[in-house]
């Protein structure tokens, strides 16, 4: 029985889409196999970023209404084996996804893959709210280090705890290390002490993410150090317990690490 995955934020612009799809791609890579499913109602871009835009036929809302089957709809990454992707409807057309019928469409898949990451609309309106309701495993919320973005992180923290779900993983994005060390960014474990969130992973400000991005690339396929800390991440959420890089901060002296009190952390649990 697969995992399965809704990556928020609290606000768009975060780089919840590119990791979603390159962190799905790292345990594609690892031999899992593994679903993308868009639920971007009209502002779809899942298909973009994996190189698919000129495939897709069919989507999440015609496989919710029944226009067509699952292996229709579901389409396999030709750059990544194993990694595949379930593309939102690319304009509303007035349809809205019925959380009861995406939670049917959730339990269908489950049985083919082994983790399923659904890319939920940005923000804290309906779209996140349904996703929240068909039924996911965890939970995992993008952030950036800026006092906006944390904010926003905090209201889709509220919204889902408000549903009485697990208590999220927190991704921090495009940390700059000389500007954490200048004290003008707040360090990955600033924020998860902010919103007192488990951290699941820390990602660098690294150009070869937007160079990738604007060749419709993976920069999980690029020798960088924004893939090695996603790498780490997949690690980590596949129940491996491994060190955070804390970019930016000063190493601690002995006496301090010996006697402060720890990064809040909690290790995933791979249970299937």
């Amino acid at each position: 029985m697969s995992k399965c995955y809704a990556v928020a934020s609290g606000k768009g612009g975060v780089g919840k889409s590119t990791l979603t799809a390159n962190l799905a791609a790292a345990l594609a890579l690892e031999g899992s196999r593994v679903l993308v499913i868009d639920a971007d109602i009209g502002l779809r871009s899942q298909d973009a970023i994996l190189s698919l835009e000129n495939r897709v036929v069919y989507d999440l809302i015609d496989l919710a209404e029944g226009d067509c089957t699952l292996d229709q709809a579901v389409l396999p990454v030709d750059s990544v084996r194993g990694l595949f992707l379930l593309p939102a409807a690319q304009f509303s057309r007035a349809r809205k996804l019925d959380p009861d019928r995406f939670r049917k469409i959730l339990d269908s898949l489950r049985q083919s893959y082994d983790y399923i990451f659904i890319d939920c609309p940005a923000g804290v309106e309906r779209g996140l709210r349904n996703v929240l309701n068909a039924g996911v495993d965890e939970e995992i919320l993008v952030a950036t280090p800026d006092d906006i973005s944390v904010r926003s992180a905090e209201r889709a923290f509220q919204v889902m705890d408000s549903k009485k779900l697990n208590r999220p993983w927190l991704i921090v994005n495009r940390i700059n290390a000389d500007w954490v060390r200048s004290a003008g960014m707040m360090s990955a474990r600033t924020v998860s002490q902010v919103l007192d969130l488990p951290l699941l992973g820390e990602i660098p400000d690294d150009p070869v993410v937007l160079r990738a991005a604007l060749k419709h690339s993976l920069f999980i396929t690029y020798d960088c150090e924004a893939r090695n800390a996603l790498m780490r991440t997949a690690s980590r959420l596949a129940g491996r317990s491994l060190p955070f890089p804390c970019y930016g901060e000063k190493k601690p002296s002995l006496l301090r690490r010996l006697f402060s009190r720890p990064l809040k952390e909690v290790t995933p649990i791979d249970d299937h």
